[in-house]
This record gives structure tokens, C-alpha cells and sequence, in this order.
């Protein structure tokens, strides 16, 4: 890879003081051909980290740095795509390149973040877990892209929490925009991409893997798919697991109350949050998840357990889904319900300690591959792992896992 160095032609300084680089307009080849999803609208540039700052932040977040090879210069982009109901809006996400490579084409990998309710801890706006592990993975040769989802980083609106569907969508239009970002950047991006994720981004890379693997951009094929501590099994055994004891109760608590708010607007689960959640919550809840409040805010403000947060009636409907909430389930479950290329390499990560998502998850999602005639590797990290341990054992494996450029 070239320098990723810029030219003053290529950025103009914003009234913030802040340089990005010029506003793609409706008269660029983007919209010229009518692919307007994913155009890239700025770059705003991060700052760089050596390889030694690389190491320190990844051993803070308790990563390996095995890896870490090269400096790395992060930007932000912004950049349009779509909402759940298919009307235009914009996101942003982390774009990492390393610094100091000869070659001019570069590996592309996308890290899905796990959940988050608070939008200023997304990738591209705060410097925790998932920017120190998409700066890792770019240290040893590769373009990391990070998206913030919908309604996180400097989207607008409320996050869709758990909707498979608009999550790889924006991430996909994620791609497409470091795909344009690249050349202004002094690199390319190779065709072949490879998908980790946590948590909520291994439910969120499943789904984007399946669609890059049908074809959903020519420009792009799968490679590795390596997903970490997936709920990708609401309805048999995410949801199962929060009365039978392998779901923290606390942990329950926070997740579903996420899941049916943002859950009923895009599939009417209720009128009124009294119907749902008991006094005082119901005044509450929705709230706490608009995108302003960090997680560790929001757990001070809801009970310990799911019988002191849902009426008589929801609680028994949780148990027993049916209609527009089961509906909703399996909507978000059939992100493992494909037939993989030859060629893509599955690695499901996981973890018998895990109390949030439970490998339940892991092991049915591995069934469903198999029933379409894929070969996956499940790795269980472990009674003694929870969940973001999990995650924390896994990286350096999916680290060595993907291509690099030297």
C-alpha cells in the first residue's frame, strides 16, 4: 500500500475546525447510477496510533496483541443507506489503515460491535473494546471497518436493537463507502472480505455474511466468517435461557427490555408500555433506550429480575411467544438458515460459561449450517469464560485467521 497520506486537494476544513474530506454530491457517479446506498459523504480523520499506543490500548481492553505489526490511521465515515422501512438516512463507522505497507490493495475485515444503548460508544466515536480490536486487526495488513449500526455513532434516530436485517444492510452500505473512502486514502480495498463480530454484531455478521455470500455486491465476496457469542436462536434458546437460569437475571432484564422497545416500532408489539412493563418502569423504559444513555446508567433504573420488570401477562407471553412478538423472533432468526459458498470458512466462537447469550445459540446456528451442507467449526472457550471473556480467548484466533497484506 501507497502512503495514506492526503493531498490538499482531496480535504477541505470544516467550520468545526475538524478536517474532512468534501461532500459527495448528487451529480457524482454514485448517484449517476442510481446505487446510491453506500455513498460516501465524509471522512473525517481520527488520528494515528504507533504500534506500541496499537499493544498498550489492545492489553487495556485485555486482547492480544500478538498481531499488532504496523501503525494505524483511523477515519470516521459517514455515509447514506437506509431504515428499517427502507427510507434514506445516514451512518457512520470506523474505517483503520495501516500504516507503512507496500502493497497497494488491502484485506478488507468488518468487526460488528456487540450491543450498545448509548450511541457515543460506537466504534468511530469512542476509543473502547471494538475500535482497539478493529486497530489491531488493521495493524497486521488489513483495512478494518467497524460500522456504529443504525441510530448509533452520528445516526440519527433510535437504534433498532436485535433487526438482523437493517444491521448488515447499514454495514453492508458500510463496505461500500470504505470501498470509495479507500482511493482517496492512497489504497484499495481487495475484493474478498472477511466478517467477525460479538454479541449482537455475531447475529449482525451471520446475517451480512449470507448476504455478501448471495451476491448482494458484485464487487464483494465472502471469505472467512467468524463470529463470536451470537444470539442467533431468540426464540429456541436466547430467549428459553432467561427463565431456565443460563441467562443472568440482570442481564435479562436489560435485554428485553431493549429488544420490545425497539422491537415494537418496527413490529407493533403494544399501545402503551403499561401493558408490557410494571409501574414504575413502564414510565421509564422507553426512554432510557433512546440512544442518550449508557448502559451502566440505564441498569440503575430497572429491577434485578424479569418478574419485577413484566406484568403477569408478558411475563407468561415471554415464555410462551406467540403472534407479533413471535413473529418478531424468528424474523431475527434465520440469520444461519443458508447455504455457504464453497470456499467460505465458518468458525463459530463461543463459550459454556457464558450467562448472556448462552452457546445454545452457537450450537443451533451450527446445526442449521450443517442442514444446508456446511462445514463449521465450533469453538467452546469454556466453563470459566463469560461472556466478554469469550470474546477475549477468541480474538487471537480470528486474528491469525485473516489475510494480511505485508
Amino acid at each position: 500500500m501507497g502512503s495514506t497520506g492526503h493531498t490538499s486537494e482531496e480535504w477541505r476544513t470544516a467550520g468545526s475546525g475538524q478536517r474532512t474530506a468534501p461532500l459527495t454530491t448528487p451529480a457524482t457517479a454514485a448517484s449517476r447510477t442510481a446505487t446510491w446506498r453506500g455513498t460516501l459523504l465524509s471522512i473525517t480523520p481520527l488520528g494515528r496510533q504507533s504500534r506500541a499506543e496499537i499493544i498498550a490500548q489492545a492489553q487495556k481492553a485485555g486482547l492480544d496483541a500478538e498481531t499488532a505489526r504496523h501503525g494505524v490511521a483511523a477515519y470516521r465515515l459517514t455515509y447514506r443507506t437506509i431504515t428499517p422501512g427502507g427510507r434514506p438516512t445516514t451512518a457512520s463507522g470506523l474505517l483503520a489503515l495501516p500504516l507503512g505497507t507496500s502493497h497497494p490493495h488491502l484485506p478488507p475485515v468488518i468487526h460488528a460491535h456487540g450491543t450498545l444503548a448509548y450511541r457515543g460508544y460506537a466504534p468511530s466515536v469512542a476509543e473502547g473494546p471494538d475500535r482497539a480490536v478493529s486497530v489491531l486487526y488493521a495493524s497486521a495488513g488489513r483495512a478494518a471497518i467497524a460500522p456504529d449500526y443504525l441510530g448509533l455513532g452520528t445516526s440519527p434516530g433510535r437504534h433498532p436493537y436485535m433487526d438482523a436485517r437493517s444491521a448488515a444492510s447499514a454495514s453492508l452500505d458500510m463496505l461500500r463507502a470504505a470501498h470509495s473512502a479507500a482511493p482517496k486514502l492512497g489504497t484499495t480495498l481487495e475484493r474478498t472480505v472477511s466478517v467477525t463480530g460479538f454479541s449482537q454484531g455475531g447475529q449482525v455478521g451471520m446475517e451480512l455474511g449470507r448476504e455478501l455470500d448471495r451476491g448482494a455486491d458484485p464487487r464483494f465476496r465472502l471469505g472467512t466468517l467468524s463470529p463470536a457469542a451470537g444470539p442467533y436462536d431468540l426464540d429456541g434458546s436466547e430467549l428459553p435461557g432467561m427463565f431456565d437460569g443460563r441467562v443472568d437475571p440482570r442481564s435479562a432484564v436489560f435485554y428485553v427490555s431493549f429488544f420490545l422497545t425497539a422491537q415494537n416500532r418496527l413490529h407493533p408489539l403494544y399501545n402503551d408500555p403499561s401493558e408490557v412493563f410494571r409501574a414504575p418502569y413502564a414510565d421509564r423504559v422507553e426512554d432510557l433506550f433512546d440512544g442518550d444513555h449508557p448502559a451502566e446508567d440505564i441498569a440503575g433504573k430497572l429491577p434485578d429480575r424479569l418478574e419485577d420488570l413484566l406484568t403477569d401477562t408478558w411475563y407468561k407471553k415471554l415464555q410462551y411467544p406467540s403472534g407479533a412478538l413471535l413473529e418478531a423472533l424468528r424474523t431475527n432468526d434465520r440469520t444461519c438458515d443458508w447455504q455457504p459458498g464453497r470456499g467460505v470458512r465458518i468458525t463459530l466462537y463461543s463459550a459454556t460459561g457464558d450467562r448472556d447469550v448462552p452457546i445454545a445459540n452457537t450450537r443451533s446456528c451450527a446445526r442449521e449450517l450443517a442442514r444446508h451442507g456446511a462445514r463449521v467449526t465450533v469453538v467452546d472457550q469454556g466453563a470459566d469464560a463469560d461472556h466478554y471473556t469469550s470474546f477475549q480467548r477468541s480474538e487471537p484466533s480470528i486474528a491469525r485467521s485473516l489475510p494480511v497484506s505485508r
